[in-house]
């Protein structure tokens, strides 16, 4: 099997040539996405499209980003990823739609073996990291190999993820841990006990009624 057919079942690999193709390309995109004009949204947005796997022109990336392949990422709808991101996509990453990563944020799919006898030949592996809609990961935060993170969750900032997180959770810690679960109660505060105001809790509900 090529080393791209073995990431893909999730076995030990070394990369090989075409993979050394494929990460080259990717270190040009990375390296234009990280030098063009920080205003220039739409040549950022265009770049991105390149790169990714899957996005679109709501996708929003804020350089500077890394990656190793690129089009291993796909991203959904309405997507924002800030500052310095780091995404390990031997395999695939998958973000649903509505999702916010803030500063700092790395996804790894790569990953190598507890005992040392396969890291010294350079042997890795990839496992899937997935992410569901409606999902904030707060800044400085890290997912691990193999985690899946459900819809209409909150990481809280500088976590480690670990192991996977339930739909309607806020989590945070290292170990990421599930904290309580979010409820139709929070809907009206948006920082600790402050509440919407009136003029914003109008506008979101018919913001909300437009797209039902």
């Amino acid at each position: 099997m090529t080393s791209r057919e073995r990431r893909e079942k999730g076995m030990l690999f070394l990369a090989d040539d075409a993979d050394w193709v494929e990460m080259k390309q990717a270190r040009r995109l990375t390296q234009e996405l990280n030098t063009v004009d920080r205003a220039d949204f739409d040549a950022i947005r265009g770049i991105v499209n390149r790169l990714f796997g899957k996005s679109d022109e709501t996708t929003f990336v804020n350089p500077p980003f890394y990656c190793d392949y690129g089009f291993n990422i796909e991203v959904g709808r309405n997507c924002f990823i800030n500052f310095g991101g780091v995404f390990l996509d031997n395999v695939k990453i998958k973000l649903g739609d509505n999702c916010m990563l803030g500063p700092g944020v790395s996804l790894y799919t790569a990953g190598h073996a507890l005992h040392p006898d396969s890291r010294k030949f350079g042997y890795e592996y990839g496992m899937p990291v997935t992410i569901g809609d409606d999902v904030w990961v707060g800044g400085h935060t890290i997912v691990c190999p193999g985690v899946t993170i459900g819809s209409n969750v909150v990481i809280g900032a500088g976590s480690v993820v670990t192991r996977d997180i339930p739909d309607w959770s806020f989590a945070a810690g290292n170990p990421c841990r599930v904290i309580r679960k979010i409820t139709e109660a929070d809907r009206k505060y948006y920082f600790k006990d402050r509440e919407l105001d009136e003029e914003v809790d109008a506008e979101l509900r018919a913001k909300l009624e437009g797209i039902r």
